[in-house]
C-alpha cells in the first residue's frame, strides 16, 4: 500500500466495490438480502497503529471483552452480559425459542426479558446462556474422539516459542461434526462459524496473523473482526517477545446487507483519521495472563457511530419444524 494512503482506505474501497458490483443474494432463513463479492484481502501493518476503524466509532469495550471471552475458552454469554456487551444476545435467545416451541411462556418472553434472566438467574444462565461449539471453546477445548480436548491456541503459541520457523501454527474453528447443516448431534452449534481459521507466523522477528473469514458482514461485523484479530496479534506478539507485524484479513463471501445500504453510503462520505495505539501491560507474559484491563487504548478519535440492525442469519434457516421434531424423537 502506498505510504501516503491511509490503511483504512482499503476497507472503504472494498465497501464501495461491493455497493457497485456486488451480486444480490437472499438468506433462506431470514429472507434478508445482501450484495456479495468473493475472494478479497486486506493487509494492515500494525506498526502504523491498531486498525480500529475511524470512519465510524467501533465498539471498543465489545471488541476487548469478546476477545477475552474467546481467549479464555468461554461459551456462555453471561460474562458478556455482565460486562454490558450484547453482541451475542440474539443467538441464545433464538435457540431458547426454538427449543421451547411448545411453551407459551417462552414464546412470550422478549429478548430484553431473556437477557435480564441471564444476568440475574445463574441457573437459567447456565442452561440457556451457552452457545455450544463457539469460537473460544474450539480455540481452547477442541473436542476429540477420545473425549479429551485440544488447546489449539496454547499449542500454536508454544509451537512458535519452540520453533520460530514453524509454518503450522494454525487455530481452526470449523468443525463439521458440529456445524448446523451437517451435525447429527444434539450439541450442534446452531449458528454459523464465520471467521473460521487463523495462522500465526514469524517473519523478520515480527509476528503476523492471517485470518480467513468464510463469510463477512462488511458493515457491522468486519470492523469488529479487524480490531479483534489485530489486537490478538499484538497480544501474542507481546507474549512471544516479538514486535507486531501484519494482520492479514482474507475473505470468502464478503457482503453488505440491503438494509445497511444507506448507512454504508454515509460511512463512505467520511475521511479516515489516524489509527489509535494500544499498550499491553507487562503482566501479560502468557495467553492465560491476559485480562481486558491489561489493554490501554490511546488516541482513538473516530467519527460518530452509525447504527444498524444485526441480521441473525445462517444456521437457523435449516431448522425446519419436522427436522426439529425428528431430532427430539431420536433422543
Amino acid at each position: 500500500m502506498p505510504k501516503d494512503r491511509h490503511p483504512e482506505q482499503q476497507y472503504l474501497n472494498l465497501l464501495q466495490e461491493i455497493l457497485k458490483d456486488g451480486d444480490r443474494k437472499v438468506d433462506r432463513g431470514t429472507g434478508d438480502a445482501s450484495y456479495s463479492l468473493f475472494g478479497r484481502q486486506m493487509r494492515f501493518d500494525l506498526s502504523e497503529g491498531l486498525p480500529l476503524l475511524t470512519t465510524k466509532k467501533v465498539y471498543w469495550n465489545g471488541v476487548l471483552r469478546e476477545l477475552y471471552w474467546f481467549m479464555s475458552g468461554q461459551n456462555n454469554i453471561k460474562y458478556l452480559v455482565d460486562n454490558n456487551v450484547h453482541i451475542w444476545d440474539d443467538y441464545p435467545y433464538r435457540i431458547y425459542k426454538i427449543k421451547n416451541k411448545g411453551s407459551k411462556q417462552a414464546q412470550k418472553m422478549t429478548k430484553e426479558e431473556f437477557i435480564g434472566k441471564i444476568a440475574s438467574d445463574k441457573a437459567f444462565a447456565k442452561k440457556w446462556g451457552v452457545l455450544p461449539k463457539i469460537y473460544g471453546e474450539l480455540w481452547r477445548h477442541w473436542p476429540t474422539r477420545t473425549g479429551k480436548t485440544i488447546d489449539q491456541l496454547k499449542w500454536a503459541v508454544e509451537e512458535l516459542k519452540d520453533d520460530p520457523n514453524a509454518h503450522n501454527a494454525i487455530v481452526n474453528s470449523w468443525n463439521p461434526e458440529y456445524l448446523y447443516t451437517m451435525a447429527e448431534r444434539k450439541d450442534t452449534s446452531y449458528f454459523p462459524i464465520c471467521h473460521n481459521m487463523f495462522q500465526i507466523n514469524v517473519i523478520d522477528k515480527k509476528l503476523s496473523l492471517h485470518l480467513y473469514q468464510r463469510s463477512a458482514d462488511i458493515f457491522l461485523g468486519v470492523p469488529f473482526n479487524i480490531a479483534s484479530y489485530a489486537l490478538l496479534t499484538v497480544i501474542i506478539a507481546k507474549v512471544l517477545g516479538y514486535k507486531p507485524g501484519e494482520f492479514v484479513h482474507s475473505f470468502g463471501d464478503v457482503h453488505v446487507y440491503e438494509k445497511h445500504l444507506d448507512q454504508a453510503r454515509e460511512q463512505l462520505k467520511r475521511k479516515p483519521k489516524p489509527f489509535p495505539r494500544v499498550k499491553i501491560h507487562s503482566k501479560v507474559r502468557g495467553i492465560d495472563d491476559f485480562r481486558p484491563e491489561h489493554v490501554t487504548l490511546e488516541g482513538y478519535n473516530p467519527h460518530p457511530p452509525i447504527k444498524a440492525e444485526l441480521s441473525v442469519t445462517g444456521g437457523f434457516g435449516t431448522f425446519k419444524k419436522d427436522k426439529l421434531q425428528n431430532k427430539k424423537k431420536a433422543k
